[in-house]
């Protein structure tokens, strides 16, 4: 990805420098070649042979000389290019620059061919007389010149209409990224004030309990911290999060508490979205209580599905009434939780809520199961 502080014009690039010259290059030498044909053709059919010497170089002087000049060119149309609000200055302005190239790329034709024929073995070079040369080579210039430009303008667009993609994907992924960010901030304070409140209430009537329970807090906000950067940690991170947070619990409800998990150790470096389960196991603690006792069960389990991780929260409380019409509301947790998985994942990913049918909530989260790209 480009560096943020990159210029946008220099984001995206059709290809390297160097391959983008060595295909002018190899354009101009396959344009005198054609030339070359054109003319050694026609000396055939006149019946003029022994020509083909200063055929193809006469040609390909002509080709390398506008060569030299093109990066020039290049440099001139971009500055001068017309537009619809600016015609009628960059226009003459154009005009100006194709007699320029005419007259220099005549006189380079006039220098180069002069100087290299008898190193060639051709003999002096008569090029006529120049008067009447520059504007018999201006004619040709014309046509050549405009073809120029539009290559120019043609390449030119093409490449700012990739860097708008490449600048509008960018911002889409900012904006992506800060928005998820913005909902993990939401649901770090959301848990901390639940915490903090469930250490409250047991501040005057245990404080050793309290004081342990802030402990745990402060460790899980240490592992929050930690990965602060990163939307995804991997499981094991997640699940040692989680028993930070239960762990609290634990000292507040007891025995009246019990989770258990069933996590295949195969997949503990499988990533997934931080503090992705604490919100689950917290709505089973607060919902999940068995309407016969007051005690709580909480199974956790993770496993592989069909090529995907599968994330299982489960209670033994009463469930969700209504839950299959829909006729119900959910919290922040529930909430955030759903709209984090949907900004990270888009539709490859399940988040589903069902009533057991021996009484409790189930919520599955299905992703795809990949793994963090090893440090280099």
């Amino acid at each position: 990805m480009p560096s943020k502080t990159q210029p946008a014009k220099d984001r995206y690039t059709v290809m390297s420098r160097k391959t983008a010259w060595f295909l002018v290059f190899l354009g101009f030498t396959t344009l005198g070649f054609l030339n070359f044909e054109y003319r050694y053709l026609d000396d055939l059919a006149r019946s003029h042979p022994h020509t083909f010497g200063m055929r193809i170089f006469e040609e390909m002087t002509g080709a390398y000389s506008a060569l030299l000049l093109f990066p020039g060119l290049v440099w001139a149309v971009r500055r001068i290019r017309v537009r619809r609000d600016n015609w009628w200055r960059t226009l003459p302005l154009n005009l100006l620059t194709m007699v320029a190239f005419s007259v220099c790329d005549t006189t380079l034709m006039s220098i180069s061919r002069s100087l290299l024929a008898p190193v060639f073995g051709l003999g002096q070079y008569d090029y006529g007389i120049m008067l009447y040369r520059y504007p018999m080579e201006f004619a040709n210039h014309v046509f050549s010149f405009w073809v120029l430009v539009g290559v120019i303008y043609v390449v030119d667009s093409y490449h700012e209409a990739r860097n708008r993609q490449v600048a509008t994907a960018e911002l889409e992924a900012r904006l992506a990224e800060a928005q998820l960010q913005n909902l993990r901030l939401q649901l770090q304070p959301h848990f901390l004030f639940n915490a903090l409140n469930t250490i409250s209430s047991v501040m005057h009537e245990d404080v050793n309990c309290a004081d342990a329970m802030l402990a745990q807090l402060s460790d899980l906000l240490r592992r929050t911290l930690r990965a602060a950067n990163s939307q995804e940690v991997p499981l094991e991170e997640e699940l040692a999060m989680l028993k930070s947070y239960l762990a609290i619990m634990e000292a507040r409800f007891g025995d009246d508490l019990r989770v258990d998990f069933a996590v295949e150790p195969a997949l503990s470096d499988v990533l997934v979205p931080q503090l992705i389960l604490q919100p689950l196991v917290e709505n089973s603690i607060r919902h999940g209580r068995d309407a016969q006792s007051s005690r709580v069960d909480v199974h956790v389990r993770a496993r592989r599905d069909n090529g995907n991780l599968l994330l299982q929260v489960s209670d033994n409380g009463p469930g969700i009434v209504d839950l299959e019409k829909g006729e119900w509301r959910k919290g922040v947790g529930l909430s955030n939780t759903e709209e984090r998985l949907e900004g990270i994942y888009g539709t490859d990913h399940q988040f589903l809520l069902e009533n057991s049918a021996g009484g409790g909530l189930t919520v599955s989260v299905r992703l795809p199961l990949r793994t963090a790209a090893p440090a280099k």
